[in-house]
C-alpha cells in the first residue's frame, strides 16, 4: 500500500543515524514525504528495521552499515547510493554520540571519540554530499543541531562542545555558498529534549538513569521540521518553545543561565531510578537489537508543539495578517471617504 504524496517521487533522501531514535522517525517521514531514503548507521539490525518501515511505505530503502566517523567509509557509501537509488537531493546529518559525565572523570578518548562522531561526521557528510551537489547546482544538506548549539550544559560536555562546533561549521557553509551564488541549500535544525533511544544508548557514569531536561518531545515532532526544512531554504530552524527560551535566553543573559544549570542540571537529567554501571553502551560498538525510535518516556513525551506549528506556517500567517490589516485599512478608508463626501 503506498501511503505518501499519493506516490509522487520527490527525490532521494540520505539520513545518518537512521538504524534508530530521531533519525528512525526522519526516515519514516522522509518516506511518507515521497522519498526513497538511503540509511546510514552501524547497526544491522536497527538499519534492516528502519528498511522495512520505509519499504511499508512504498518507498525504496537501501542501508549502508557506516561508522560516520570514517570519512572514506562515508564517501564509499554516497557512491553506492547514488548508484543504487539514483542521485542525491537531500542529506540529513544526524548521526551523534554522547557520554554522561562530569568533566574531571571523561577520558581523553571519550572527548575525541564524541567529536568525531558528532561533529566530524556531520563535515564528513556535507564534503560528500557537497562533491556531488555542487556540479549539478542543486540539493539539499540539513544539519541537525540542538538547544545545546548555542548553551551548554553540566554532565554532555563533549556533546555540547560538538554541537557548538556543529554551529560554527554551518556558518561557514552557508555563508560560502551565498558567496558562490549556489543553488545547494544548507540549513541547520536545533532540537529540544526528545524521547528517544539515546539515554539508554550513551555511555554514562551518572548514578541514576539518565533522562531528557525539560519538556519532552517525540522525536516525529523534530522529524516533520527536519524535512520541511530540507524542502525550504531558510537559514535555521528551531523546534520547540524550550528550544527558543534556551538560545534568546542564552544571548540575553548568560550569567544566569550558569546559576540556573549549576542548581538543576544534575538532577533534571537523571531519574530516580539507579543505574546499571555495567549497562551496554553504544560509544565505540552499536548495541544489537532493533530499537525503534522512541525511548522509555512515552509518558512524559508530547506530539505537539504550537511553537513548531506557527513556524512552519509563518509565512501563511503573514500573508492572512497582511490581509486582514489590507481590509481594516481599506474599511477605514472607504468610511472617511464616505465621511468626507456627506
Amino acid at each position: 500500500m503506498d501511503n505518501n504524496n499519493n506516490g509522487r517521487h520527490k527525490g532521494v533522501a540520505v539520513v545518518t543515524g537512521a538504524s534508530a531514535g530521531l533519525g528512525r522517525a526522519i526516515a519514516r517521514e522522509f518516506a511518507l514525504n515521497g522519498y526513497d531514503v538511503a540509511l546510514i548507521a552501524r547497526g544491522i539490525d536497527g538499519l534492516e528495521g528502519a528498511k522495512k518501515e520505509v519499504e511499508s511505505l512504498g518507498r525504496k530503502a537501501a542501508y549502508y552499515a557506516v561508522d560516520v566517523a570514517d570519512a572514506d567509509a562515508v564517501e564509499n557509501a554516497a557512491e553506492k547510493i547514488e548508484k543504487e537509488l539514483g542521485e542525491i537531493d537531500v542529506w540529513v546529518n544526524n548521526a551523534m554520540n554522547s557520554v554522561f559525565s562530569p568533566i574531571k572523570e571523561m577520558k581523553a578518548e571519550e572527548y575525541k571519540r564524541v567529536t568525531e562522531v558528532t561533529y566530524l561526521g556531520q563535515v564528513y557528510g556535507t564534503l560528500s554530499a557537497l562533491k556531488r551537489m555542487l556540479p549539478r547546482d542543486r540539493g539539499s544538506i540539513v544539519l541537525v543541531g540542538s538547544a545545546l548549539a548555542y548553551r551548554g550544559i553540566p554532565l554532555q560536555s563533549a556533546y555540547c562542545a560538538s554541537k557548538h562546533a556543529i554551529e560554527g561549521f554551518y556558518d561557514s557553509l552557508r555563508t560560502e555558498l551565498i558567496h558562490d551564488k549556489s543553488n545547494v541549500q544548507a540549513t541547520m535544525v536545533q532540537l529540544p529534549a526528545m524521547n528517544t533511544t539515546q539515554f539508554g544508548f550513551v555511555k554514562s557514569r551518572l548514578p541514576n538513569k539518565p533522562q531528557p531536561m525539560g519538556k519532552i518531545y517525540q522525536p516525529e515532532v523534530a522529524a516533520k521540521v527536519i524535512v520541511y526544512a530540507a524542502e525550504h531554504n531558510r537559514r535555521e530552524y528551531r523546534v520547540g518553545y524550550p528550544t527558543l527560551e534556551a538560545i534568546i535566553g542564552n544571548k540575553i543573559a548568560p550569567w544566569f543561565a550558569d546559576y540556573v544549570l549549576a542548581k538543576n542540571g544534575y538532577e533534571g537529567q537523571q531519574t530516580n531510578e539507579p543505574e546499571d554501571p555495567n549497562r551496554k553502551h553504544n560509544l565505540w560498538e552499536p548495541i544489537p537489537g532493533d530499537h525503534g525510535a522512541h525511548g522509555t518516556f512515552d509518558d512524559k513525551a508530547t506530539y505537539s508543539s504550537p511553537q513548531v506549528w506557527l513556524s512552519l506556517h509563518r509565512d501563511k500567517i503573514l500573508q492572512g495578517a497582511l490581509a486582514l490589516g489590507g481590509i481594516v485599512l481599506g474599511g477605514m478608508l472607504a468610511k472617511n471617504w464616505g465621511r468626507e463626501e456627506d
